[in-house]
């Protein structure tokens, strides 16, 4: 008979309501694979682009053999700051304990993943109720990010709550997993045996990529035409140093073959877009957001992708955005201006050029030097990185790692 797991993500969604992402990608693998998932998540969260439809308390979605999505109803909110999101993370733990009467497959391992820690404690009842073992995931490191980022002192009850349940969680876990390459040391320095540690870190899946979705027309007409295009897609954020890659493309102006893409949308992208305004810029180019199957189609339109982040100490443990997996499975070359600490993924694949963080100055020089080789030199770096992608980051391949750590 297979095994069950319940993957508990207070904020996952389908590619249909929100990204899909990380566990809808991975559990999808592991059904393949002979096993039972239900991925278990909110149907209200500030992630969410079409929320579903609830009838009840409990909504169980079949999408594939094996694969199940559970929907918990909770109360709703849209902002990331809302109070209500707040309040929803002590809802759904004790929510989601009415699943022992609604899920057929009782679960051999639970999986709880953050950012919020308090999720853990919801789904710890859950794996000591069916003798399961319990594997604690951290995709974001809480309470670290709310006081070293978010600017909240360690003393703050609210923070002194979340620190105990971290602690808890790395303690009573049979397991511990993240995507952070690193996070293993902050781990320990909180206490937990480093045995416990297990890296997966986000991945491309095949199953989308080879959709083969072509580019629409509007975002077709909308790139710069006969140019060397720097492209980006995601977010347009603060945290993704947008006004970095601005600022570089001011310095490069004078080169009118050279000229830069944003794909994407987000609170920032009016101030972007005004910054580039008052620059007078005239090859900076902006691209309405487009569905995540056609992400390969705009990828092969640049000749380099821009991927980076702000200067924040947090970043030492790692990181691992879902765009540069996307980039690296496009065989285009890539620049990397984050300073992710030890863990330097297209230093180590000779994929690009990693520059400094929020370095105007050597983000021109990189765009340069990669204008300035030979296309067979921009190919070869482009295939290092799409022969890492399928060797390490397949959420395939990725599944059987997290497998190892679910029902070892």
């Amino acid at each position: 008979m297979s095994k069950t797991v319940w993957i508990v993500n207070q904020y996952a969604s389908t590619p249909d309501t929100g990204m899909g992402g990380r566990h809808y990608y991975l559990g999808r693998e592991l059904a393949k694979q002979g096993y039972q998932v239900y991925l278990i998540a909110a149907s209200s969260h500030h992630l969410l682009r079409n929320k579903p439809a609830m009838e009840r308390d409990i909504k169980v979605e079949s999408l594939a053999d094996g694969f199940h999505f559970v929907w918990i109803n909770m109360p709703d909110y849209t902002e990331a700051h809302s109070k209500q999101r707040a309040i929803n993370w002590f809802v759904f733990p004790w929510r989601i304990q009415k699943l022992a009467r609604k899920i057929a497959h009782k679960p051999d391992a639970v999986l709880s993943s953050s950012p919020s820690p308090i999720a853990f404690l919801g789904a710890q009842r859950l794996a000591k109720k069916f003798k399961a073992r319990l594997v604690f995931e951290v995709r974001d490191i809480w309470p670290l990010t709310l006081t070293e980022i978010g600017g909240y002192s360690p003393k703050h009850p609210f923070i002194r709550f979340m620190q105990w349940v971290e602690d808890k969680a790395y303690q009573d876990a049979d397991a511990v997993v993240s995507n952070l390459k690193n996070a293993v040391e902050h781990m320990v320095n909180r206490g937990m045996a480093r045995d416990k540690f297990s890296w997966v870190p986000n991945g491309v899946s095949l199953e989308e990529v080879n959709q083969k979705v072509p580019l629409n027309s509007d975002a077709v007409a909308k790139l710069p035409k006969n140019k060397f295009i720097v492209g980006y897609t995601g977010t347009l954020g603060v945290a993704n140093a947008m006004d970095t890659l601005i600022e570089a493309a001011e310095r490069l102006q004078r080169y009118s073959d050279i000229a830069f893409a944003l794909v994407g949308g987000g609170k920032e992208k009016a101030t972007i877009q005004a910054l580039v305004e008052t620059k007078q810029l005239g090859n900076v180019n902006f691209i309405e957001p487009i569905p995540k199957v056609e992400v390969q189609a705009m990828l092969e339109q640049f000749d380099v992708c821009y991927i980076g982040l702000t200067k924040d100490p947090l970043f030492r443990f790692g990181v691992s955005p879902n765009k540069l997996f996307d980039y690296l499975y496009s065989g285009t070359p890539i620049i990397y201006g984050i300073d992710s600490g030890e863990y330097k993924p297209i230093e180590k694949a000779q994929a690009g050029l990693q520059v400094p963080a929020q370095d105007p100055d050597q983000l021109a020089d990189a765009v340069l030097r990669l204008y300035q080789m030979t296309a067979e030199e921009r190919f070869f770096m482009g295939q290092n990185g799409r022969r890492t992608a399928l060797g390490y980051y397949e959420y395939g391949k990725l599944a059987k790692l997290l497998k190892k750590v679910l029902f070892r």
